[in-house]
């Protein structure tokens, strides 16, 4: 007889982590030349980033500098799931970016399809966002 085990599949970003690199990002931007008297900020609101600049050219240099600070900080990018840019007031660009917790259902389902077809003797459960394996 074998030994019986199991393992939870979780998929969670660090919000203290993803926190430490919006600060850190937050003070490259305050004093790089090139962000001078620019609107550029980056926050952190509940599950959500939220990216502003003058610009879309230099949103795209603040999500540059913000995803390599969360790089450093070993927070996966794949958690980031951006939004549409949208005007903003002030004649700026805004553009939110949910931080995925967990796994979504259509990939619990696909993941449970998967385990089970591959290895037939083995349970699956979905709890919340959590496959139990």
């Amino acid at each position: 007889m074998g030994k019986e085990s199991s393992f939870d599949v979780v998929s969670r970003a660090d919000l203290n982590e993803v926190r430490n690199a919006v600060n850190m990002a937050q003070k490259e931007i305050a004093t790089r030349y090139d962000f001078k008297k620019s609107a550029s900020a980056v926050t952190l609101e509940d599950d959500a980033l939220v990216l502003v600049s003058d610009n879309e050219g230099k949103l795209k240099q603040v999500v540059d500098v913000l995803e390599d600070k969360l790089v450093r900080r070993k927070v996966p990018l794949k958690a980031l799931q951006y939004g549409k840019i949208e005007e903003a007031l002030g004649g700026t660009v805004r553009q939110r970016v949910p931080i995925a917790q967990g796994i979504p259902d259509v990939k619990a389902e696909a993941m449970n399809k998967l385990v089970r077809q591959q290895f037939k003797k083995v349970k699956v459960q979905i709890q919340g966002d959590t496959l139990r394996v």
